[in-house]
């Protein structure tokens, strides 16, 4: 009976005992806290909207014209950090995916918050022109889709140059290398700004022939400047591939095309694709840039709806969220390749 009591005992004090293990913070984390703690009472919130709904328990002053004390500033921080603690405890007691919804969730009410905070009228999103289209419909239809068909085209035509680059890299051709290292070097050693000019004003100097739109130009220089990125990543892909590969494919009698095509380019895959990913999503937005030529991209027509009503900064409030958005649905493509690439592999 005492054993089974003891049993039982220990078997309530697991509950508490789990929550205390949770609470207790590692010499890492005590360090961190202690280190946000700083940093909140160095920003100094008493002066914001947190610190101005614990001014009134602290007897300080409130209100407009109010210069908080150094008591609420220190009071507010300990408090903010407080309350980051106490969520990290909640989290750990819940599993892995809840915990990514959770801190997702708190993630984005904490921008929702943040924007409304600039006291913006975001109404004006939904209102409609003269067409009978509202403002984020026409930024989507219009500037969003110039913006993914930009983009799409552009990554495709770089990877073709990185290719190209990439196996003239590993040649032991002279010119080609040359001719290799030079693009690479350039492109990368340039701003891609200055490429668009050099592109869209440069070569009409040329001769007439030589001229292209906007468009076209636009294209042109987002390829030849992501190119010369995703050529080193090619590079570095093909090269991860272990040299036994190619011995073994050379036992069989393979050629050597053959073997690139059917053996090493599918291995290379695995190593190119995450950092390729992360190259068209930095293109997505770098495709803004081609507006200095005046192409209507999602920024452009954020810009133009927002002047023709006053309301500027909102327009581009919401362009960053569609880009946000085209980004996340190349987020989700992107893994989904990654693990299609990565089969046979270990993931730890």
């Amino acid at each position: 009976m005492a054993a089974a009591a003891s049993r039982t005992g220990s078997r309530e004090d697991q509950p508490a005992r789990s929550w205390l293990d949770a609470a207790r913070p590692s010499r890492g984390e005590a360090v961190a806290i202690a280190c946000l703690t700083a940093l909140l009472i160095w920003l100094q919130l008493g002066g914001t909207r947190i610190g101005g709904l614990i001014g009134p328990l602290t007897g300080g002053a409130t209100g407009e014209g109010a210069e908080p004390g150094w008591v609420l500033h220190v009071l507010t921080g300990l408090l903010v950090a407080g309350a980051v603690w106490a969520n990290i405890i909640v989290l750990r007691l819940l599993p892995f995916r809840l915990q990514v919804l959770i801190v997702w969730a708190e993630l984005l009410l904490l921008f929702v918050a943040f924007v409304n905070s600039f006291n913006r009228d975001f109404g004006i999103w939904f209102e409609q022109s003269q067409d009978g289209v509202s403002n984020i419909a026409y930024m989507i239809t219009t500037g969003a889709v110039t913006t993914l068909y930009v983009s799409a085209i552009s990554i495709a035509v770089a990877c073709i140059f990185a290719m190209t680059a990439a196996l003239a890299r590993l040649s032991s051709f002279g010119p080609a290398y040359a001719v290799s290292t030079f693009y690479t070097s350039f492109f990368r050693g340039t701003p891609l700004l200055l490429q668009v000019y050099l592109i869209y004003l440069g070569l009409p100097q040329l001769g007439p022939q030589f001229a292209l739109d906007a468009v076209p130009s636009g294209i042109l220089a987002l390829s030849l400047c992501y190119g010369a990125y995703l050529a080193e990543i090619f590079r570095a892909g093909i090269l991860g591939v272990p040299h036994g590969q190619h011995d073994a494919a050379k036992a069989l009698g393979l050629p050597p095309r053959l073997t690139f095509r059917k053996i090493v380019f599918p291995q290379a895959m695995r190593l190119i694709v995450p950092p390729t990913g992360n190259q068209f999503i930095a293109m997505l937005k770098d495709s803004s840039l081609v507006s200095v030529m005046g192409v209507w991209e999602l920024t452009r027509t954020a810009q133009i709806i927002g002047r023709r009503d006053f309301r500027v900064f909102e327009m581009l409030i919401a362009a960053a969220i569609i880009y946000w958005a085209l980004s996340i649905c190349f987020e989700l493509i992107q893994s989904r390749i990654e693990r299609h690439y990565g089969k046979g592999y270990d993931r730890r």
